[in-house]
This record gives C-alpha cells, sequence and structure tokens, in this order.
C-alpha cells in the first residue's frame, strides 16, 4: 500500500513543479548567500594591504610629529563572517563587521558603517533562512491540509476503511510519503550549500540541519493535528494558512512592535550629541581643567603635561577622552536597552517556533544583534588598548620613525560559543510533543 500510495502522490505533474519552485527558491538563496559572503570576505581581504598602505602613506607624510600621525592612522579590528552566515544573514547586512578606528573619541565612529540601499535593507534578504521559515511551511500546508478530507469529499473513504486494516496508519502512510520528500527535498538543498559555500562539517552545520529538521516537522505535526478534527478542505486550509500568518508574521511583528515601545532607545541621539559636546566644548574651556579631568581617568599619566602655549597634543587627545567619558552613561543605557529588547524577545519566542527558529539561526550563524553587541565590546577593549599604547609617545613626542609600524596588523574577533544541542531544540521538541498527544486523542475518533 506505501508503494502505491507513493506512486499516486509523485506521479502528480503539480506536486512535480511545486518541489522543482522550491529547489529553484532553494538554490536562488544559497546563491544570495554565496554573493553576500564573497562580497564580506573581499572586503576583509583588503584590509590587511590598505591599512599598510594607510600607515606607510601617513607615516611618511608626518613623520615629525608623533600627535599629528596619530590623528590621521585608522587601526582595523573585524569581525570575519562564518561561512554559515550565508545561510541565515541576519543582521549582517545593517550592522558593520569591519571596525576602522583612530585612537580619537570611539563613540563618534563606532556606529559607522557601509552605505546599503535603503529599499533592499527593508525587503530583506531572501537566505536559506527564510526559504525554511516562511516557504517550506507553505509547501507542507499544500500537501497536508487535505490529507483525510480528501477521501472523504471524493468518497474513497468508506472502501478504504473497509479494504485497510488500519485507516491511522493509512493516514500514517500518506504523511509520510510527503515528510519523505520535502525532507529529501531539505537534503539536497543542504548538499548544494555544502558544497557551494565550502561549508565545514561541524557541529554548527549539524545543529543548523537539526533545527531545520525539527522546524518542519513542528509544520507537519501542526498541520496533522488540524487535520485530525475531521473538518473538510476549506476549512483546513484557511485554518493553516492562517496558523501561517498569525506565526510566520504577525506575531513576531507585533511582538517587535512591543519590544521597540517598551524599551525606547533616546539614547542612541543623546549619547551622540553628549559625545559632540563632551568634545567640542572644551575648545572654549580651561585647558588645565581638561587635562585634569583627564588625569583622573588615567592618574598613571599625570607625570605628563602640557607645557604648550595654545594647542598642546596631550591637551587635544584629553578633549577627545571626554568627549567618551561624557556620554559613557548613554551609551552603557542604550546597549542596555537592546540586551533587554534581545532578552525579552528570546523569551517570548520560547512559545513561538517561526521566532524561535529565526533567533536560533542567527545564533548558529553568528549573525545575532547579540553577536554584534559582543563585537562592539571588544570595539571598546581593541580601541582602549590601542590608546593607551600610544598615548606615552605622544606625550612625549617620540621619532616616528623608532616605531616598528609594520606589527599593526587587522585584528580579528572570535565569539566564543557556548550553546548545548539540547539546549537548542527542547522548546521545540516540547511544543511538537504536546501537539502529537492532540493528534494521538483525536485519532481515536476516526
Amino acid at each position: 500500500m506505501f508503494s502505491l500510495i507513493a506512486k499516486q502522490f509523485i506521479r502528480s505533474k503539480t506536486v512535480i513543479f511545486i518541489f522543482v519552485l522550491i529547489l529553484i527558491m532553494g538554490i536562488t538563496s544559497i546563491l544570495i548567500g554565496k554573493q553576500f559572503l564573497a562580497k564580506q570576505e573581499k572586503t576583509i581581504a583588503q584590509v590587511t594591504r590598505q591599512q599598510e598602505e594607510h600607515i606607510e602613506r601617513n607615516v611618511a607624510y608626518h613623520e615629525d610629529e608623533f600627535g599629528l600621525l596619530m590623528y590621521y592612522l585608522r587601526f582595523a579590528l573585524i569581525n570575519k563572517p562564518d561561512k554559515l552566515s550565508a545561510l541565515s544573514i541576519g543582521q549582517r547586512d545593517i550592522n558593520p563587521s569591519l571596525q576602522s578606528v583612530t585612537i580619537r573619541n570611539l563613540e563618534g565612529q563606532k556606529y559607522d558603517t557601509d552605505l546599503n540601499n535603503p529599499a533592499n535593507l527593508q525587503s530583506g534578504n531572501l537566505d536559506f533562512g527564510f526559504v525554511i521559515i516562511y516557504l517550506f511551511p507553505l509547501l507542507i500546508i499544500a500537501f497536508t491540509f487535505n490529507l483525510l478530507s480528501e477521501e472523504n469529499e471524493t468518497g474513497t473513504w468508506r472502501l478504504i476503511a473497509i479494504q485497510s486494516k488500519s485507516k491511522i496508519r493509512f493516514l500514517w502512510y500518506k504523511l509520510s510519503i510527503r515528510a519523505l520528500m520535502i525532507y529529501a527535498s531539505l537534503a539536497i538543498l543542504f548538499a548544494i550549500a555544502i558544497l557551494a559555500l565550502s561549508l565545514e562539517l561541524n557541529g554548527s552545520l549539524a545543529q543548523f540541519i537539526v533545527l531545520s529538521v525539527l522546524y518542519l516537522t513542528f509544520w507537519f505535526v501542526l498541520c496533522f493535528w488540524v487535520v485530525s478534527f475531521q473538518r473538510n478542505s476549506s476549512f483546513n486550509l484557511l485554518t493553516l494558512l492562517s496558523l501561517w500568518v498569525v506565526l510566520a508574521i504577525l506575531l513576531p511583528a507585533t511582538i517587535n512592535n512591543f519590544l521597540a515601545n517598551k524599551y525606547p532607545v533616546p539614547e542612541a541621539l543623546s549619547t551622540m550629541v553628549k559625545q559632540r559636546d563632551g568634545y567640542h566644548k572644551k575648545w572654549d574651556m580651561d585647558k588645565q581643567e581638561t587635562i585634569e579631568k583627564f588625569y583622573a581617568h588615567y592618574p598613571q599619566y599625570k607625570n605628563y603635561t602640557d607645557t604648550t602655549e595654545g594647542f598642546g597634543w596631550m591637551w587635544y587627545y584629553a578633549m577627545q577622552q571626554m568627549g567618551d567619558d561624557e556620554s559613557l552613561e548613554q551609551s552603557n543605557a542604550m546597549r542596555e536597552k537592546l540586551m533587554q529588547r534581545e532578552h525579552a524577545s528570546r523569551l517570548i519566542a520560547l512559545a513561538i517556533p517561526t521566532m524561535y527558529t529565526q533567533l536560533l539561526f542567527n545564533d548558529i550563524a553568528n549573525t545575532s544583534l547579540g553577536d554584534h553587541l559582543a563585537f562592539q565590546d571588544k570595539t571598546n577593549e581593541f580601541h582602549e588598548k590601542t590608546r593607551l599604547y600610544f598615548y606615552p609617545k605622544i606625550f612625549e613626542n617620540r621619532p616616528v620613525k623608532s616605531e616598528d609600524w609594520s606589527q599593526f596588523k587587522p585584528k580579528y574577533f572570535s565569539k566564543n560559543t557556548d550553546s548545548h544541542p539540547l539546549k537548542l531544540i527542547w522548546p521545540l521538541i516540547s511544543i511538537i510533543t504536546i501537539m502529537f498527544a492532540g493528534i494521538m486523542m483525536n485519532t481515536r475518533k476516526i
């Protein structure tokens, strides 16, 4: 019987057309991800050479004054993309993966990013994660909504009830064939992605695949649960499409809007204003007052004094430091609000498989908001370390040529992940188990 049901399903031209269509969409999404990854890797590959040329050129132009040279020099910190980011681009397209900073105030540089087409950012990326989260469920709905109702409406259910040893087993056979075909499509697309993107066969890829399979399993179980109520095809289709709209679009959009209003970030503007005022107003203030504040922040530099009349580099970098110091409260508050949004969205997503899967895809691919905030923290640390290294050399106005400039190569950021497979999948497994229990109760009445 299993083979007969399989032949009946596969020989349909509509079914073949839909499978070809989902494969084309999947391959397109993989190619889009590959282009995105190639663009980021090309930019990063150019940074080492550009930083080397940039330092050589400026050292040649400003070899007499260390402070003036450090006004111009930039040092790069790179958040190298994981190859899995091609499958789930996440926030990589709106947040910078490269910070090239001077030792001047950091807040004015931290949010610099590439120019992007706003229309493209609004529509988002058709990455492989999008295909799995939004398009595969539609495919599952199309293949399962009439699993039982079709037999009732065509009058074949009574015949099956007489000839089949178990009516429930017949339905499981029908569902299994559809599931096998869809999982086979997913496997083909993952195989193409592994070859096209040269993905490593590691734990992260395994997590991505397991999460994808569980997410599709959730939709199979949801569809079968609706079918098990034994309503007609129209009702099943309308109900399942409504659930798709609610889970995939309505709830994520509503929650995003709710969290944006619950945790507003006015600090985004006030940080910029404070940073600019903290620096620019110092030009009109007493020079020694600014330097005293600098000593309060860095007491280790109290043995250095600015004895110049008018402008001096110690005074100038002290003013730059005040830009960061006076905007520190707003900057920390903004980060705290973003973390609160992230924490709340993850808590709510535990009960919404679409949101949960999207967040987990981004986590595995290192393209989440949390990954970007960790990169910003590392940027703060990198900037502080660079700044403290050069301060004594500026204050002493050491000869520019005395420095070994060839040692300044771009640094790379890597995030430590402590995710455990069971920690990732328990919310989905819990929801699937609850719905499966509902199916078992309903199918007793069939």
